[in-house]
């Protein structure tokens, strides 16, 4: 069972996930003005790999953007392959 914590600030913020209770992995972001955001770090811990917890964390992002209207800048070379692989997050690339 995953559960996912998000923590916000004006100017950053952390999604964190957590798999049975432990925390597993985590995506952080800066903020780029107030319409978008920068993915730039998204970790698993290695005895957490092979889940998917990773992708979890870069739909997560994905979904908290698209509920507030942000647009997405994926530097973290894991989040960028995420976006460029499925045609349903495109629409929040900035």
């Amino acid at each position: 069972m995953t559960e996912i914590k998000h923590l916000n600030n004006e100017k950053n913020g952390t999604f964190e996930i957590y798999f049975d209770g432990e925390k597993a992995g985590e995506m952080t972001y800066k903020w780029a003005g107030k319409d978008k955001f920068i993915i730039d770090n998204t970790e698993v811990d290695k005895a957490f790999g092979g889940k998917g917890l990773a992708k979890e964390l870069v739909f997560a992002g994905a979904a908290y953007a698209r509920e507030n209207s942000k647009k997405i800048i994926p530097l973290c070379p894991y989040a960028k392959a995420t976006f460029e692989k499925y045609e349903e997050l495109q629409d929040l690339l900035f």
